[in-house]
This record gives C-alpha cells, structure tokens and sequence, in this order.
C-alpha cells in the first residue's frame, strides 16, 4: 500500500473528490475489514457532511478498479490489502485477519492443479477462509469450545 491515495486514483484516471480520497484513506488505514457503515462513520470525522450513499458508491467504485477489495458475506466488508491473501474469521467476535498466502507456496499450485483439472477449467487465483475462534475469545471463554455466528 505504498501508493497514496491521490496517486492510485489519478493512475486510473478518477476524478480526485474529497470523499473518494478520504474512502481510500479510511479502507486503507485499518486491517479490521470495515463494513461501509464504520467507513461512514470515519469518513464522517473529516468530511462531516457526506453521506452514507456517497460512501457505498465510491466504495463500489473502488472495489471495481481494483484499488479496494470486498468480502462477500451477510454484511459486506471491505479490505484495503489488495495483495493475494486469506482470511481467518473468529466465530467468536467475528473479528477478520489476514492469512498470508505466497503465490509460489507449492501446495497452493498443487491446490488450483486438481481444481482446474476436476473442474476442466482454468483458475485465475483463489482465496481461501478459514474460520475458528481467536485467541483472545478461547482466552476468554477459558478454552471452551462454544461458538457463535459472527456479529456485525
């Protein structure tokens, strides 16, 4: 993420609006994988006029030119690391990581070889998540294994 914001927009020929700008900056600041409202709420403390609509269009926008990406899910969210990368999501407190994932990992080649060859396709890249509990839920539940879905 050593583009700024500015940068990445003009590299793809965007108009540099305040709100634009600051969205990028927001996403890009945090590894929690906000949903559009906390990135409102945030944009909100520079830009205290914007709404929640301008947020969730230029979202969308960035998420198609590739400068944002967004996790599927009941409550979409949104990931400023564009690198190639998993998640890990805690059943617990619903908290999202990142998963490094090295596109030269042997098993992972292995991996999108069967795909491709069981399926008769070719894969493009892939994502993988893995879902559990955190160490600070397990920590806290004194090692019990209750879950829950994950909240908003």
């Amino acid at each position: 993420m050593a583009e700024g914001a500015e940068s990445a927009l003009r590299a793809r020929g965007l108009r540099l609006t305040g709100p634009r700008r600051v969205v990028l900056d927001v996403v890009r600041a945090t590894e929690s994988h906000p949903t559009a409202e906390w990135v409102h709420q945030m944009v909100r403390r520079r830009l205290p006029r914007v709404s929640l609509g301008t947020v969730y269009r230029n979202l969308r926008l960035l998420v198609a030119e590739g400068l944002v990406k967004e996790l599927a899910g009941p409550h979409a969210r949104f990931d400023g690391n564009v690198s190639e990368h998993h998640h890990f999501t805690c059943l617990g407190c619903g908290r999202i990581s990142d998963v490094p994932a090295p596109t030269g990992d042997p098993h992972s080649r292995a991996l999108c070889g069967r795909v491709a060859a069981q399926s008769g396709g070719s894969v493009t890249h892939h994502r993988i998540e893995f879902y559990g509990r955190c160490s600070e839920c397990q920590r806290r539940a004194g090692g019990r294994a209750r879950s829950r879905r994950p909240t908003p």
